[in-house]
C-alpha cells in the first residue's frame, strides 16, 4: 500500500487534519490537491493547537516532504504569513520539506475585493463565503486570465498581466459594485515582494509527486472542505470553488487515476456546515447549540459559528460511493457522549415520498425532511478509550449502526482532538 487519499463526506470540518497528521507519520510525502485557505485544518499536538490553512497537516512531522499541488488556489500573502506564524512556533519549513507547485494559481487582492463585493450584494442570496477570494480566483483560472507563482519569475509579464486583469476587474469595482478601484503597479510592488519569499518554495510538483509513486513511497492526499461542498456533486450553488472528491486528486496532484490505492472517508459523527443552504439534519434548538458548543464548531478560518445537526446517512452514502471510499474514519464520537437519545437520518422524506439519494435540486434538498432512526445515547465520557471494548455498548452500537447505514467498515475511531485520542482498527501504511 503506497497512497491513500482522505475525503471529507460531508460539508468539511470532519477532522481532517488530525487524520492526516496521524497518518502522515508513516507517510513520506503529504500532498494537498485542492481548495484554498478558506479551508482550516485544526491539529491538536500536546499542548499545543495548530490552525492550518494552504500548507499540508504533515509540516508538524519531521523528515515529511509536504506539498501544495497545482489543484490548489494559493494566497502568496497569506501564505507568507502562514509560514512566519508556524516557524515562530518552532515548526521547521525550508525548501526540502515544502514544496509548492509553480502551476498553481494565485489569489490577489483583487479577488478578494471582488468575492467580499460580491458577497455584500447578493440582498438576501448569500452563498456563504469566506471572502478569501477562492472563487474569484478559480474563475481567472477557468478564463485562462489567471496568475500562477511560476509567472513570479518576470516582472514586466506579471505588469502586463495584472493591468489586463485590472481593464474588467475596476470597471466591476467602480460601477456595479462602487468599492475603490486598484493600480497595477501599486500591485506589482507587493508582488514582488512574495516572490523573494516564496521562489526557493517553488517546483513542478507533479514530477515529485510521480517519481515517488515509481519509488513505491507512502503519499497521503490531503483535500479541503467536503463532498457535499463539491461544485459539481454538492448543493450547488452553496458549495465551494473546487472538487474536493477523489477524482480531483488525479488532475490536482498530477498522478495517474489508476495509482489511486486507497480512499478513507471521514464522517464526522454528527453534522455540521459552515454558510448558507439547504441542511436537512440542522438542529436549531438548544441542542443543536448545545453540540456546536461542546465540539467547539467554529470555523477554523473564520471564527464562523457551525450550524449543527443529526448525522445524515443519506448524504454520506452518496459521498462514499461518488469517491470510492473503502473504509470510514468516524471523527468526533466523544461530542456526542452525555446528549441522551441519539439519531441518524436514514432517508428523506419529500412530498410523500421517500428518498434514499439526495436529490440534484437545491431547492428540493431544502424542502426535504429527515427520516430518523433512534435509539438510546451513551453517558460515559469516551476520550480515554484505546479500543473498541473501551466504548460503552451504546457508543459500540453506534459506530455498528454507522458502518450498516453508510456500507463501509471503520479504519479509526477518533475520541478527542489529540492524536493518542484514537482507536485504530486499520493500519494503512
Amino acid at each position: 500500500m503506497t497512497n491513500v487519499a482522505i475525503v471529507g463526506t460531508q460539508w468539511g470540518d470532519e477532522g481532517k487534519g488530525k487524520v492526516v497528521d496521524l497518518l502522515s507519520e508513516k507517510a513520506d510525502l503529504v500532498v494537498r490537491f485542492q481548495g484554498g485557505n478558506n479551508a482550516g485544518h485544526t491539529l491538536v499536538v500536546g499542548d499545543q493547537t495548530f490552525a492550518l490553512h494552504t500548507v499540508p497537516s504533515g509540516i508538524l512531522w519531521p523528515g515529511k516532504m509536504s506539498v501544495v499541488a497545482s489543484g490548489v488556489v494559493v494566497d502568496p500573502e497569506d501564505l507568507i504569513k502562514e509560514i512566519m506564524s508556524l516557524t515562530a512556533r518552532g515548526v521547521v519549513i525550508t525548501p526540502d520539506n515544502l514544496k509548492i507547485s509553480e502551476k498553481a494559481h494565485m489569489i490577489l487582492p483583487y479577488h478578494r475585493l471582488l468575492d467580499a463585493a460580491r458577497e455584500s450584494a447578493q440582498d438576501g442570496q448569500k452563498i456563504g463565503t469566506t471572502g478569501r477570494g477562492i472563487g474569484p480566483a478559480y474563475e481567472d483560472k477557468a478564463s485562462r486570465v489567471g496568475l500562477r507563482l511560476g509567472d513570479l519569475r518576470s516582472e514586466e509579464t506579471l505588469l502586463s498581466r495584472i493591468r489586463l486583469a485590472l481593464k474588467e476587474k475596476n470597471c466591476l469595482f467602480q460601477h456595479l459594485y462602487g468599492v475603490p478601484t486598484l493600480k497595477a503597479e501599486d500591485l506589482v510592488k507587493r508582488v514582488m515582494v512574495w516572490r523573494e519569499k516564496l521562489w526557493p518554495f517553488l517546483a513542478n510538483t507533479a514530477l515529485i509527486v510521480q517519481k515517488a509513486q515509481k519509488a513505491g513511497q507512502k503519499i497521503l492526499f490531503e483535500g479541503a472542505q467536503g463532498v457535499q461542498l463539491d461544485i459539481d456533486h454538492g448543493s450547488y450553488p452553496y458549495v465551494t470553488s473546487s472538487n474536493p472528491t477523489t477524482g480531483a486528486v488525479a488532475v490536482g496532484a498530477g498522478l495517474a487515476p489508476r495509482d489511486l490505492e486507497n480512499v478513507l472517508g471521514l464522517v464526522k459523527a454528527y453534522s455540521s456546515r459552515v454558510g448558507e443552504g439547504p441542511f436537512p439534519t440542522e438542529l436549531t434548538d438548544d441542542l443543536g447549540q448545545r453540540i456546536r458548543e461542546i465540539g467547539h464548531e467554529f470555523g477554523a478560518t473564520t471564527g464562523r459559528p457551525r450550524r449543527c445537526g443529526w448525522l445524515d446517512a443519506v448524504s454520506v452514502r452518496q459521498a462514499v460511493d461518488l469517491c470510492g471510499v473503502d473504509r470510514l474514519a468516524i471523527t468526533k464520537l466523544d461530542v456526542l457522549a452525555g446528549l441522551g437519545e441519539l439519531k441518524i437520518a436514514t432517508h428523506y422524506e419529500l412530498n410523500g415520498h421517500w428518498l434514499d439519494y439526495v436529490p440534484a435540486d437545491c431547492q428540493d434538498l431544502a424542502k426535504c425532511r429527515p427520516v430518523y432512526k433512534t435509539f438510546p445515547g451513551f453517558p460515559a465520557n469516551v476520550g480515554s478509550a484505546r479500543s473498541l471494548e473501551d466504548l460503552p455498548k451504546e457508543a459500540r452500537r453506534y459506530i455498528e449502526l454507522i458502518e450498516e447505514l453508510i456500507g463501509r467498515p471503520a479504519a479509526l475511531i477518533s475520541v478527542g482532538p489529540e492524536r493518542e485520542q484514537t482507536i485504530i482498527l486499520h493500519e494503512y501504511f
